[in-house]
């Protein structure tokens, strides 16, 4: 809740005129509860898992070859039955652990400094937070993910985020109980270390599950714009680690591909691109068709 009176009372505890994101931000948040702007949050992430993967579900019931010709994993196709029980059960965690830890994490948002009041971060302070966020979440992201592949990770907890092989974008939550809580360290770490304003955590929040169903689509689109961000992954890139399932020792980052460069965890992605690029040049030349993005080849 700010503590001031009118906007009058604000801009002159801040020396100068609101501006006008500054303004409907106090004509929103001035007689609302930190606690409440926080749990904000629920519905974004609610929307999120529930609308943002739509239009992969659409593409994938038309069957059009428009669309079909982009698809990472052409033999594969899932039922509207089969992705409608995926979103249940992403809904089910939801309402009993996501939404729950939601709503008792606010202590330690408060506690590391995540504000609510005036004035208003610049643009510039934003998108920097945001890209230390994604960088600190996908650096121990990658340390977490490889250690969940282990015998003992993999069978108890990270086999269930790993049923589905060719992934769809509802099943970007679709983890164990003890998964997401697990992960949701990395994704605090990065405001814990460089506390910003609530309207920060809800982007960051916002975009990091938004990008997490964009690599879970399952489909490549050349036109995306994450194409033009430095050492991204993207779909197809974590698509590989899906197919290869639980023996998968590769593409363990969540969103870049630098530490999967540096620690050499990205060799059997990069044999299986070469191969596939070796092999579609053959077609062109009268060689045998490759007939799918990926070989019948699961090992490394």
């Amino acid at each position: 809740m700010l503590p001031y009176a009118s906007l009058e009372e604000a801009a002159s505890a801040l020396g100068r005129n609101l501006t006008m994101a500054e303004t409907l931000w106090y004509k929103y948040s001035a007689d609302k509860s930190d606690y409440f702007l926080y749990c904000h949050n629920l519905l974004f992430l609610f929307v999120i898992f529930s609308v943002v993967p739509l239009p992969m579900v659409f593409i994938e019931l038309m069957r059009s070859n428009n669309f079909d010709k982009y698809k990472i994993q052409p033999k594969v196709r899932m039922s509207l039955s089969d992705m409608f029980r995926c979103y249940k059960d992403v809904m089910t965690m939801f309402f009993f652990i996501v939404g729950p830890l939601q709503l008792v994490s606010y202590p330690s948002v408060k506690m590391i400094g995540i504000r609510a009041g005036l004035p208003l971060p610049s643009g510039w302070e934003i998108f920097l937070q945001l890209v230390v966020y994604f960088l600190v979440e996908d650096y121990t992201n990658y340390w977490i993910h490889r250690f969940l592949h282990n015998k003992w990770g993999y069978e108890k907890i990270h086999r269930v985020h790993h049923e589905y092989s060719a992934p769809i974008g509802f099943a970007a939550p679709y983890a164990h109980w003890a998964e997401i809580l697990i992960l949701g360290i990395p994704s605090f770490l990065g405001p814990a270390m460089v506390p910003g304003h609530i309207i920060t955590f809800w982007l960051w929040i916002a975009l990091r599950q938004i990008e997490a169903i964009e690599t879970h689509s399952g489909y490549d689109f050349p036109w995306m714009p994450t194409k033009y961000i430095p050492f991204y992954g993207g779909a197809e890139y974590h698509d590989y680690h899906h197919y290869v399932g639980g023996q998968s020792q590769s593409n363990f980052a969540s969103v870049f591909t630098y530490c999967d460069y540096i620690y050499g965890t990205d060799k059997g992605y990069r044999f299986q691109k070469k191969f596939l690029s070796k092999m579609k040049e053959e077609s062109r030349t009268g060689g045998e068709q490759n007939g799918g993005f990926y070989q019948d080849l699961k090992s490394e």
